[in-house]
């Protein structure tokens, strides 16, 4: 049962018609989006065991600043956890993880253009039923001087997951800035 369903109404939206189908309680999948500010750093604080305590069947990190090869082996290989990464070619900037119980079908690296993909900034799972959007968006920064890039990247990211809701339902999650 939904944890909204008492607030739904008042906002005017109904639940919708049941089509004959229930749904199977393991069909139910939970999701965590975090910003770590560095995985390492937080796999010190017990990210390892947080990951495992929640149960969640997708984690999906920002700003990992680490690449693959950095990471030491009980990180990339969480027990009953497949990992997938996106790093940014500068080491110790941005990147994004995602851990999920369910392999994939598919994993897409970046949005197809290097401008943006060499900064790690996007990974993308396809299950059988849906895409996940795992995107760590470029800040502005100070005074704007980024604003172009990040106005760019935004587009960009819109135009890459109009293209998979052709397939399927996207789900985005992550850092949006």
């Amino acid at each position: 049962d939904c944890v909204l369903n008492d607030r739904c109404p008042k906002l005017g939206v109904k639940k919708p018609a049941s089509k004959g189908k229930s749904r199977k309680k393991d069909s139910i999948k939970t999701l965590i989006s975090w910003n770590v500010n560095g995985i390492r750093a937080v796999e010190k604080k017990g990210l390892i065991n947080i990951i495992l305590d929640s149960g969640a069947n997708i984690y999906a990190l920002q700003e990992t600043k680490a690449h693959p090869s950095q990471l030491s082996e009980q990180l990339l290989n969480i027990d009953g956890y497949s990992s997938y990464f996106a790093s940014a070619k500068r080491k110790g900037y941005s990147g994004v993880a995602i851990y999920t119980k369910e392999k994939p079908i598919h994993v897409i690296e970046g949005i197809g253009d290097p401008l943006f993909d060499d900064e790690g900034r996007v990974i993308t799972l396809e299950f059988d039923d849906f895409y996940i959007v795992n995107a760590y968006f470029p800040n502005a920064q100070h005074e704007l001087a980024r604003i172009d890039y990040k106005l760019q990247f935004n587009q960009q990211i819109l135009d890459f997951m109009e293209e998979l809701r052709k397939k399927k339902t996207v789900i985005l999650c992550g850092d949006l800035n």
